[in-house]
């Protein structure tokens, strides 16, 4: 007994402290102005075509035209940054290709009026432009849903679900939600599943060299962060239990094939379900078992934080551009009951 209690207690001290030091890091502007000059890993690979290759394409990325960022993961997955790849090439290929891409998005309560309509107007206008596009709008509130002018060879489904009384129970449930419609529709219509958090808007291209077999998003926040300020769930009863890993991904937007995205969601919903059985509830919800599914299963594809940015990071000379920006947080009006 006494031996399990100071195990409770290093768990209780080493969380506290990684917490904490993230707080400082998210807190003080001092503190984030001195992270951007910690020096970032180089890719160690000479020639892209050394990749473990997404597509035939992928041989003609760049990977030393970005020397400032790292360009490749160890396991010769490609992290793509701007200034890599020549869009037309992708494009091109994944026309040919007949690659068609379903987008799935939620939103439930207070966030389907704060938000839904400007992430799909600014979806149309940069996201996947020139490919068959399926938008699947998630949401308790159907009759709500804003009528956007799609584009040609897009369309949009809306799927009715429950809405939960807390804000974590949406995030983690949205993982069955998005395994049980691409089963039922999606693997039917499109090669690729993209999977985005409501509160973003797109500002940038968000193209084809995005798509991959398993995609996962580097956190803008942590990317140049040591590993000891990642937050992975270091409770050893969650099932997403990490002692370290090999990025923190945010769980904002993931992606990949239909299947890869079916297996990734069936297991952080298994995930989840045997938390809540032995009442436990991982620290970052969904996002906690996707990195931990992550580092058991290596992406393909790795997105640089262009893909996903916070502006109240502030300049970091590394971001050329800005593809998807977070929108403003209203936490305190919209997460309420």
């Amino acid at each position: 007994m006494g031996h399990l209690q100071g195990m409770r207690s290093v768990f209780k001290c080493v969380l506290f402290v990684s917490i904490t030091l993230c707080a400082i890091y998210l807190i003080s502007p001092s503190v984030k102005l001195l992270i951007g000059f910690i020096p970032i890993e180089k890719c160690h690979l000479e020639s892209a075509k050394m990749l473990n290759l997404d597509s035939s394409v992928d041989a003609s990325l760049n990977l030393q035209s970005r020397p400032d960022v790292l360009t490749c993961t160890y396991w010769k997955a490609a992290i793509i940054w701007e200034g890599m790849f020549d869009p037309r090439l992708y494009d091109e290929m994944h026309k040919m290709k007949g690659s068609s891409v379903a987008l799935t998005v939620f939103a439930v309560g207070r966030y389907l009026d704060a938000y839904l309509h400007t992430f799909l107007n600014s979806a149309e206008q940069h996201f996947m432009v020139g490919l068959p596009v399926t938008y699947y709008v998630f949401t308790d509130m159907p009759e709500k849903v804003p009528n956007i002018k799609l584009s040609p060879l897009r369309s949009m489904k809306v799927i009715k679900v429950e809405k939960n009384s807390r804000w974590q129970d949406v995030s983690m449930m949205r993982m069955k939600s998005i395994s049980d419609v691409i089963e039922s529709d999606i693997r039917h219509h499109c090669t690729h599943v993209f999977c985005f958090d409501v509160d973003q808007v797109f500002t940038g291209r968000f193209g084809s060299e995005a798509l991959g077999d398993s995609v996962a998003l580097l956190h803008a926040h942590y990317y140049h962060l040591p590993k000891y300020f990642y937050t992975y769930d270091r409770n050893p009863n969650s099932k997403a239990y990490m002692e370290t890993g090999d990025f923190y991904y945010h769980a904002a937007l993931f992606g990949g094939s239909w299947k890869n995205v079916k297996a990734l969601t069936e297991a952080c919903y298994q995930g989840i379900m045997e938390d809540k059985q032995n009442n436990v509830e991982a620290l970052w919800h969904d996002e906690s078992h996707l990195n931990k599914y992550m580092l058991l299963h290596k992406p393909s594809r790795v997105l640089s934080p262009e893909y996903c940015w916070d502006t109240s990071i502030g300049f970091r000379r590394y971001i050329q551009v800005t593809r998807l920006l977070w929108a403003p947080k209203y936490y305190d009006t919209l997460r309420t009951p």
